[in-house]
């Protein structure tokens, strides 16, 4: 990927992180679209991706229970449990006081 398009994917992410920080729950959403599709030049990452539809999944998201679901049968239960780790984590430093599964 070019230096162009790493810039263009770091901007994406770093703008919808802080779209979720707000609470926004299509930022969450379509922060685990990013990463389980590569979108806008992303690296795909399905424990990254499992962490945010896990996010928005608890933040109400039918889609992200979906997508959650959708992404399982690809992974192992160890890097299920990593996600879900880091979406409790991310839920204790944002100050969002929802529960990840």
């Amino acid at each position: 990927m070019g230096a162009i398009s790493e810039k263009g994917a770091e901007f994406l992410i770093r703008s919808r992180i802080a779209d979720a920080e707000r609470g926004d729950l299509d930022a969450l959403f379509e922060l685990g679209i990013t990463y389980s599709t590569g979108r806008g030049g992303a690296a795909v990452d399905l424990v990254e991706a499992h962490k945010w539809f896990n996010l928005a999944a608890v933040s109400g998201s039918a889609r992200g229970q979906e997508c959650r679901a959708e992404i399982s049968v690809e992974m192992t239960a160890r890097e299920i449990a990593e996600a879900q780790r880091q979406a409790r984590s991310w839920l204790a430093s944002s100050g969002l006081q929802r529960r990840a599964a």
